[in-house]
């Protein structure tokens, strides 16, 4: 198996030959996952450039302040690198390592001030999204990709099947958000990106934000969250009652729920379209009668970023590939009442099937 270094070059050689493809001149990546993803190095924002320099010839040039440079270095020390110091202009630089002629990727996330500046600094080429770029190379994961995002969802589950150890009865939603960032880090998480927590009528909003609401007998709780481990994504979504006994309602409602996940499932396979795992899951909904409460698409792509290609919606006629991996998340939202989702991380395999990451029991889980 090739190392993790020469993996990286692979894709940046590859990225060239997109470039090369497409008549572009370069790709300039500032801090996101394309930068990470590209070269090795996760860096956060900053009002300082730090920019990757990929010309069509395939040469990488990292462009970064001296005080990021040791770290810089470290992460991708098979790249070459230009050091600006304070008083230096970090854009001219840039500019002079375009050297061959055509339109300019620009990373999606880039800070519309540095693209300005950028734009000064070459004022005879034209500019366009990365993606147009890294959008084809990421949306199918390598060996190495899907082995992390199979660690990272192991650790997600495992951090799930240790909050339903702890009472819910009586505490906030706020205090079970802490419990399930801490198991995150203690399973292996280096971040926690959210913890949603939504109990009884707060279920009724996909992306609540938790707060002081305190839990009680007889509440539907949604668990929805996730992190990264070596840049990649886990997201996972449970939900659970508190109390010995669902009402009625809400057991049906999460095996219609439940039954929808599966019928995504069954659809997802090599050359399924896209929007045909999003039918399925949303038929099942529609004829169990809740169709209207059913407010979002079934998935989204995930790897490096939480959100990225393919997002399983209709309209989206894109054909699923192995190596891709997705959510496949259906939900009804009863307003002023509960939600149920269910949600799991999936990959298509060499086979053509959706091979789940997410082994955590689907089942409508007590908890005290």
């Amino acid at each position: 198996m090739p190392s993790e270094r020469a993996s990286i070059a692979d894709r940046r050689t590859r990225a060239a030959a997109k470039l090369r493809e497409r008549g572009f001149g370069a790709l300039l990546v500032s801090p996101s996952a394309d930068l990470f993803y590209l070269s090795g190095y996760q860096m956060f924002p900053s009002e300082r450039l730090t920019c990757l320099v990929l010309d069509a010839d395939g040469t990488a040039t990292m462009v970064c302040p001296a005080l990021e440079a040791p770290r810089a270095t470290l992460a991708a020390p098979d790249v070459a690198r230009f050091t600006w110091q304070e008083t230096d202009d970090p854009f001219a630089v840039v500019a002079g390592l375009v050297r061959t002629a055509g339109a300019i990727a620009v990373a999606d996330q880039m800070w519309a001030s540095f693209l300005l500046k950028l734009q000064t600094a070459l004022p005879d080429r034209s500019f366009t999204p990365s993606s147009e770029i890294t959008r084809d190379l990421r949306i199918r994961k390598d060996a190495a990709e899907l082995e992390a995002l199979r660690l990272v969802s192991e650790s997600a589950d495992r951090a799930y099947g240790r909050v339903l150890e702890r009472p819910f009865a009586g505490r906030s939603e706020r205090e079970i958000g802490a419990d399930l960032a801490d198991l995150l880090r203690s399973e292996g998480h280096d971040e926690v990106g959210f913890t949603i927590v939504a109990s009884g009528p707060n279920g009724a909003s996909p992306h609540h934000e938790i707060g002081d609401r305190r839990i009680a007998e007889g509440d539907a709780v949604v668990l929805d969250f996730g992190g990264a481990m070596r840049g990649y994504r886990s997201d996972i979504t449970r939900t659970v009652r508190v109390g010995r006994t669902a009402s009625p309602e809400q057991q049906k409602v999460h095996d219609t729920v439940r039954r929808a996940q599966e019928a995504g499932y069954a659809a997802a396979r090599k050359d399924a379209s896209a929007e045909a795992v999003d039918a399925a899951a949303r038929r099942v909904i529609d004829d169990a009668g809740y169709g209207e409460f059913f407010i979002h698409r079934t998935g989204h792509g995930i790897g490096l970023d939480g959100h990225e290609h393919p997002y399983l919606v209709r309209g989206n006629r894109e054909r699923l590939e192995p190596g891709m991996a997705f959510s496949i998340e259906p939900g009804i939202y009863l307003p002023g009442r509960f939600g149920v989702r269910i949600e799991d991380i999936a990959v298509i395999d060499a086979d053509g099937s959706a091979r789940p990451l997410n082994r955590a029991d689907h089942a409508f889980a007590t908890v005290a």
